[in-house]
């Protein structure tokens, strides 16, 4: 590729990720400077205008230049970021430290949870502060706010089972045009009022809280809705790549925030009434309602990649095994990473409803969005330092210096957040707390049902030597038997077996992993070990990001040195098994209830892994946890 291809290349990429990557953190002027002035007991003095800008200045260099976009987009898990991919490479770091990875594990799936409050609250809030625009220019049209963003809230739901590649055409272009116009309208201000730029010194934002004490403190619960948004720099590297995300970062998107936030500033010293709204209030009358316009649809795209990403973690988080298998559509012949999880869909949308129903304007729910972002900033923060002390062998001074650093910040944020559970923030915590338990209990559900099934199975090794000294029927074909455990019999082979009398010339013992990468090598795709006796043992793996079709890594199988099929000879066996609570030990009886009811709605195992339906047969096997 020449010089001038690459150029262009980069180009489209970094255009893709304004519209992709950006959408939530360039929405951030909505909302940010009103929350901060808002409920927080601090009057929009000059110089509180100037200390307030100072923090969201800095917040914005230390939180989203330094760490996000130069340290932890370097923790890359073969090129996917996220902080599943981020908990992979971690506990592949730390293989021979059990109890490390176990709290990897829980740090990584708690975040996970906060994720999902975060693509909750975030079309919340970004689609009310664009609307709430209304207010502004014509207050009795205030009642019809919140009705308005209900019908975008469904109309957006409703966009997400057509896929985001009928529309990505035109996402970068309009967030273009967003920051194109909000870094207009900000100098715009800050021609009227250049003395705003004397807050790039952090002496400003020091003397903030000199002057103001715990009330600084709790502003920075507002403050730190300016970096909202950050987790898609990461979580959406694998997408676009690392070099046009930072370009578009440092060349568009970071001064097209920071002249807005400025020319906010600059109107605030020049009018402090304007703290209601200094966004809307800042722009000229005359194109206010495009504006309005503009806004909404940058908010409906910020809210669309959030959602997306929900879906993209999801089948993450299903090949891992921490959530129960559900369907996924996929949206692009082109583009595997777009994807549509309907059931996910459907959840978003009712607590999407519910959040703009119960907190109705977007400063009330700023309260509730903080506790989700830097929840999931203090852990992603955390687990890119193992992966620097334990992957990358840093000095343990360069990481503790590293970690001090950054969690000084992470936690100050998240702390301001906390004291606002009373007032919002217990929605994120109840929603993360709930998602967390039902990810682990399906997580220890899973493996206490396969503990089961190898304690109760037969050695497989004896079983095919008596099947060579008293041999029963054979029919012809080959038998596919899915199974957790390869060395032990299937119990559909042994019902098949018992029910029908009969064994088929060849039977393969089918077993699939899911790998910590992304993507499974070309080397490690499968395993095949032949048997006595026409048994085989087949292993097939897959990254986490990938999804596993049977058939076709069948096919592969067949053209990289591997037994051939023919599916039209292959029947596949499966155990679909019924879970009943029993008092075992193991888990909470309750989380035993709460297992067996996802166990009976997840998606088969069948469909799971695209095994066509008239080759398959089902057997019932009870399983008490």
């Amino acid at each position: 590729m020449n010089t001038s291809d690459s150029k262009q290349r980069l180009a489209a990429l970094a255009l893709g990720a304004v519209g992709v990557v950006y959408g939530d953190i360039g929405t951030s002027p909505l909302y940010t400077f009103k929350a901060v002035f808002g409920e927080q007991g601090i009057g929009p003095t000059p110089q509180n205008v100037l200390g307030a800008l100072s923090l969201i200045f800095w917040s914005l260099v230390i939180v989203v230049s330094v760490k996000y976009v130069l340290f932890i987009m370097r923790a890359d898990n073969k090129g996917e970021g996220g902080i599943m991919a981020l908990m992979a490479l971690a506990q592949r770091s730390v293989r021979e430290l059990p109890r490390v990875r176990l709290l990897i594990t829980l740090l990584a799936i708690f975040g996970a949870a906060l994720f999902y409050g975060d693509g909750v609250i975030t079309p919340a809030v970004t689609v009310l502060g664009a609307v709430e625009g209304l207010e502004v220019a014509a207050p009795p049209l205030a009642k019809w706010v919140v009705p308005i963003v209900l019908v975008v809230i469904v109309g957006l739901a409703w966009l997400q089972r057509h896929g985001s590649h009928r529309i990505g055409a035109v996402f970068g272009p309009v967030c273009a045009v967003w920051f194109v116009a909000i870094a207009a309208v900000g100098v715009y201000g800050i021609a009227r009022h250049p003395g705003v730029l004397w807050a790039l010194s952090p002496s400003y934002g020091v003397s903030f809280f000199l002057r103001n004490h715990i009330e600084a403190f709790f502003a920075l619960g507002a403050v730190v809705l300016a970096v909202t948004g950050t987790e898609a720099l990461y979580a959406d590297m694998g997408h676009f790549g690392r070099r046009p995300i930072r370009v578009a970062w440092f060349f568009f998107v970071l001064p097209a925030l920071l002249l807005n936030y400025f020319g906010q500033g600059a109107l605030l010293l020049q009018d402090p009434a304007a703290a209601a709204n200094p966004f809307y209030l800042l722009v000229p009358r005359a194109v206010l309602y495009p504006m309005i316009a503009l806004a909404t649809a940058a908010a409906v795209i910020a809210s669309q990649a959030v959602i997306s990403g929900a879906f993209s973690m999801t089948r993450e988080a299903m090949q891992l095994g921490y959530v129960p298998r559900m369907r996924v559509v996929h949206t692009s012949r082109e583009m595997s990473g777009q994807i549509f999880v309907p059931w996910i869909n459907r959840i978003l949308l009712v607590l999407i409803l519910a959040a703009v129903i119960g907190f109705r304007s977007s400063d009330n729910l700023a309260s509730a969005y903080g506790i989700a972002v830097t929840g999931t900033m203090v852990i992603t923060t955390l687990l890119a330092l193992i992966v620097a002390r334990y992957l990358w062998r840093w000095s343990l001074a360069a990481v503790l210096a590293t970690g001090l650093g950054l969690l000084t910040v992470d936690v100050a944020f998240f702390s301001a957040n906390i004291i606002k559970i009373e007032s919002g923030g217990w929605f994120p915590l109840i929603l993360g707390l709930s998602i967390f338990v039902a990810m682990t209990t399906w997580r220890r559900g899973r493996e206490l049902v396969v503990l089961e099934l190898k304690h109760g199975g037969l050695a497989l090794a004896p079983f095919i030597r008596s099947m060579a000294e008293y041999p029963p029927v054979r029919v012809q074909g080959t038998a596919v038997f899915l199974t957790a455990n390869p060395d032990a019999v299937p119990h559909a082979l042994l019902h098949n077996l018992k029910h029908n009398k009969v064994l088929h010339q060849r039977n393969v013992l089918l077993t699939v992993e899911t790998l910590d990468t992304p993507v499974a090598e070309a080397g490690e795709r499968f395993e095949w070990q032949a048997l006595d006796g026409g048994f085989g043992r087949l292993l097939f793996r897959f990254g986490f990001a990938e999804d596993p079709d049977v058939p076709r890594a069948m096919t592969y199988c067949a053209g990289h040195g591997g037994p051939s099929f023919d599916m039209m000879d292959t029947t596949f066996f499966i155990s679909r098994e019924t879970i009943v609570a029993a008092q075992r030990p193991g888990m909470a009886s309750w989380r035993d209830k709460l297992f067996a009811f996802m166990a009976r709605n997840t998606l088969p195992a069948t469909a799971f892994f695209r095994i066509p339906g008239n080759r398959l047969i089902e057997l019932g096997a009870q399983v008490e946890i």
